[in-house]
């Protein structure tokens, strides 16, 4: 009985022994081709310097720096300024990365390579005892030079320190700048609520609640003043009254009566000088007027000399209506004038609620434009201590922990995985080639490949005849096949170092096609 995996495997053999000729020469050429790309390819070096931020040198109970927010956007920010144009053209003319600088497309290439090139990666934060959270973050570049891609990450790291100090100092300086317009504007709002309420108190004096009292006082001092008044104006009157019956009835009045006329306005006059005095200072204008007053009628009584006899009294009489007649007009008219105060002072204490209210709101607008105020002196004096800080390098500080060194090793290509995906590849041409070949091949090897062609019996089977000639002729398409072969294989060869020599592109393809595989 045949064994099913002979039957199964020789067919594979027969075209093995047909096609290894062909395969052999796929398999060399495919291997041979990526085995020179592998070696061909430049190397690409990385070297990175590691930059280390410190956020602040003084402990923010002290001060509250004004310069904030992620590393990342600050990163974002400062690369975007050291990977300017300007920045990165001088960049290639210091460590020549332009081959053919003399070219103005040759130096825009260089300038796109070099942007392309430098890496940034963010690390780990951690916190440290007593200086605030410490971060770091690596500046990579990449180059075919390892001693030029160490200078050029050195460099960047370098751009990065420098421009962080630049940035942190101008954004601290704006900073200041801005709260000092703003601190400006706020004293001026404070400046007109002030100059708001002493015009208040200018407009409205007398009527303010802190003179309430003195309002009253005032009022009590002028009731008993008009008082005194109505009091003084009805003994006038009935001193007038007296005279007038006097008159009125001619009886004699002797002189020492007439006399007692101003002797009795001078005890009144003291009488009430006593009663204001009580009330009052002696610089007040009534005390002043009854103290000239009775001065003057005690010169009066004095010049009056000893009693004289009886005499008919008409003259004197009408002397004394007189007086009493013009003292009761002086006190009429000091009753009105005591009136019109007290009206007006009564309007004052009346007045006082509305105008407490009034003085209240605008003191409450007061209290908070000084609150505002006094909140933005305080971010001002901050930003002021912050701004000195980045001018002394005290604040958060960008500093490089670990410089850049030349690599020993390429980061890529990976030569040997190269060649180990290039001999796989090298295998599934070969496998193609023979499948390609036996699909293309008409002809019938065995019998078996008849009989599946055609139901006609075949009679006999004739083996290949070698005729004396077919041994040289061999010999020569032998010799043929190695020539063209290694003609091929050179052709490969050269071909292969064609594309694959100073490619960087390529070389970047197929580590992008690595790392996402």
């Amino acid at each position: 009985m045949p064994d099913p995996r002979a039957s199964a495997i020789d067919p594979a053999l027969a075209i093995w022994g047909r096609r290894r000729f062909l395969a052999s020469v796929v398999f060399a050429g495919s291997l041979a081709g990526a085995v020179t790309v592998a070696a061909s390819l430049p190397g690409i070096y990385r070297a990175a310097a590691t930059v280390l931020v410190e956020r602040l040198g003084v402990s923010e109970t002290f001060v509250r720096p004004s310069v904030t927010g992620e590393l990342d956007t600050r990163l974002q920010t400062i690369g975007q300024e050291v990977l300017s144009r300007a920045r990165l053209r001088a960049l290639v003319e210091r460590f020549g990365l332009d081959p053919d600088p003399g070219r103005q497309d040759s130096r825009d290439a260089a300038i796109a390579k070099v942007r392309r090139d430098i890496q940034v990666e963010l690390k780990g934060a951690g916190t440290t005892t007593g200086r605030g959270t410490t971060i770091a973050f690596t500046v990579a570049f990449r180059g075919r030079d390892p001693e030029t891609v160490a200078r050029v990450a050195n460099a960047l790291a370098a751009f990065y320190v420098e421009e962080n100090l630049k940035i942190r100092e101008r954004q601290a300086t704006d900073t200041a700048r801005f709260l000092a317009a703003q601190l400006e504007e706020t004293r001026s709002r404070l400046d007109e609520e002030d100059r708001r309420i002493m015009a208040f108190k200018r407009r409205h004096l007398g009527e303010l609640p802190e003179q309430v009292a003195v309002n009253l006082a005032t009022l009590e001092r002028l009731n008993a003043q008009l008082a005194l008044n109505v009091s003084s104006q009805m003994r006038v009157l009935e001193q007038r009254a007296a005279l007038a019956r006097q008159l009125t009835s001619g009886e004699p009045v002797d002189a020492a009566e007439d006399a007692e006329m101003p002797a009795a306005r001078l005890a009144r006059l003291r009488r009430e000088l006593a009663t204001m005095q009580r009330l009052y200072s002696d610089k007040y204008p009534d005390v002043v007027r009854l103290k000239a007053e009775i001065a003057a009628v005690e010169q009066q009584v004095a010049k009056a000399g000893p009693l004289a006899p009886a005499e008919p009294a008409v003259p004197g009489t009408q002397t004394s209506l007189g007086r009493l007649d013009a003292e009761l007009d002086a006190l009429k008219i000091e009753q009105r004038r005591l009136r019109q105060a007290i009206a007006a002072y009564q309007g004052r204490v009346e007045a006082t609620p509305e105008r407490e209210q009034e003085l209240q709101e605008m003191s409450r607008d007061y209290r908070t434009a000084k609150e505002t105020y006094d909140a933005m002196l305080k971010r001002y004096q901050d930003a002021l201590v912050a701004e000195d800080l980045e001018r002394r390098r005290t604040g958060g500080e960008f500093r490089v922990l670990d410089p850049a060194v030349p690599p020993r090793q390429p980061v890529t290509p990976n030569r040997f995985r190269l060649v180990l995906v290039g001999g796989l590849l090298a295998l599934g041409a070969a496998a193609g080639a023979i499948v390609l070949a036996e699909r293309l091949d008409t002809s019938f090897h065995t019998l078996d490949d008849l009989r599946l062609f055609t139901r006609v019996p075949v009679l006999a089977s004739i083996p290949r005849i070698v005729r004396a000639g077919d041994a040289a002729r061999r010999a020569r398409q032998r010799w043929l096949a190695t020539a063209s072969i290694a003609v091929g294989l050179t052709l490969v060869v050269l071909f292969s170092y064609h594309v694959a020599h100073d490619n960087e592109p390529l070389v970047r393809l197929l580590s992008r096609g690595a790392s996402s595989s």
